[in-house]
């Protein structure tokens, strides 16, 4: 399976607020990605944020070994022809170890870039834009004409190393975002609903696929974890979370997701209802599964809370699902990367990259030293 954490800001313990706020620069991003690949993470995303991932991506890559990259494009953003371009050079430049989260956004976030597709037209750009980035990376030279994209004598001379390209990511939960990603998508991302909502969309995802002719289909959540050595210490850093939702922040966000056309965000919205109970178990949405850090995060905002079997346990309910990746975050990332990663990785069958780690694997190393102590 496929564990990555999260390297896009804003960061800190209580990130929402402007006095729980971590300030981010590169030196510190370079700490998160060196822990995250000594941590033994398959990699990270590098999602949409201040920061423009693709630099942010590129910077990183001589500070890291195994680390896999996933970096977030918004299609409308760039043509297929440039990307293709960016993504080879990635891909050589990282060894093979790009992977690309293809982001349709809302229609507020794009205006802001100067692009005003609705719902359903991001959707049908992606289409395009996709099928024109996918023969570019196989070497063709293409001449496409569609509603959205136009490309004549598009051609790629710097082949990836990955082939025939770097594997395409992609979320979003309406009809016109699962038809896509049944055309073209290698791993399909949900955010952090329950193992049974997430069953039946792996369930019409498959069915959508193998009308395509595709099999291959894998699928992916993104969640946050509360892990700590007890259950009752793992709710207790929830409540101080929840403690730090001030009625201003909790406000601010929900305003800024109000209205959205984008049906993932409207599912997640929905589990917490846009409002805060007294009692923070109230929004325990499944067995260890909070839905409280969406009052103050648009995007994914549920979280695994509790001790190290009952994280393995719910991941294991997703595994069961058909979910086989995993995208998972704390807060502060820095700190929790090392937590998830001494109480939970451990315990999964984490897939990693094939370049050596300096110092070798420190946890055959450290069975190795006590066995001889013990002797």
């Amino acid at each position: 399976m496929d564990v990555l954490w999260y390297l896009t800001g804003p960061d800190g313990r209580y990130p929402w607020r402007e006095d729980g706020a971590r300030p981010l620069n590169y030196a510190y991003f370079q700490q998160v990605a060196r822990a995250v690949d000594h941590l033994g993470f398959t990699g990270a995303l590098l999602a949409t944020g201040a920061h423009d991932a693709w630099v942010l991506g590129s910077s990183l890559i001589p500070y890291t070994d195994r680390f896999q990259f996933l970096v977030a494009v918004h299609p409308p953003l760039v043509s297929p022809t440039l990307l293709a371009k960016m993504a080879a050079t990635f891909d050589q430049f990282s060894g093979g170890r790009l992977r690309i989260n293809i982001v349709n956004g809302d229609t507020k976030l794009l205006a802001g870039y100067g692009v005003h597709l609705g719902h359903d037209e991001r959707y049908h750009y992606s289409d395009e834009w996709l099928t024109v980035f996918k023969q570019l990376m196989a070497g063709e030279t293409v001449d496409f004409r569609g509603r959205y994209v136009d490309v004549l004598g598009g051609s790629l001379t710097l082949p990836p190393v990955q082939k025939p390209a770097p594997p395409l990511w992609f979320g979003g939960s309406s009809d016109a975002a699962l038809d896509v990603a049944a055309k073209h998508i290698d791993t399909y991302l949900t955010w952090g609903e329950t193992p049974v909502a997430a069953k039946e969309k792996i369930a019409q995802l498959r069915e959508r696929a193998a009308a395509h002719g595709r099999e291959d289909l894998k699928f992916g959540v993104r969640l946050y974890v509360v892990v700590r050595e007890t259950e009752e210490e793992a709710w207790r850093a929830a409540q101080d979370l929840y403690d730090h939702m001030d009625d201003e922040s909790v406000a601010r966000t929900q305003a800024g997701v109000r209205g959205t056309d984008s049906v993932g965000q409207q599912r997640m919205s929905a589990l917490h209802g846009g409002r805060k109970p007294k009692d923070l178990r109230e929004l325990e949405v499944y067995p260890n599964l909070w839905s409280g850090i969406g009052l103050v995060r648009n995007g994914p905002g549920t979280a695994i809370v509790g001790n190290p079997e009952q994280v393995v346990e719910r991941i294991g309910e997703y595994r069961d699902a058909g979910v086989d990746t995993f995208i998972v975050s704390g807060m502060p990332l820095l700190e929790e990367a090392y937590r998830v990663g001494e109480l939970v990785l451990p315990h999964l069958p984490v897939s990693r990259g094939d370049a050596p780690r300096d110092g070798g694997d420190v946890r055959a190393t450290w069975n190795s030293w006590t066995e001889g102590w013990k002797k």
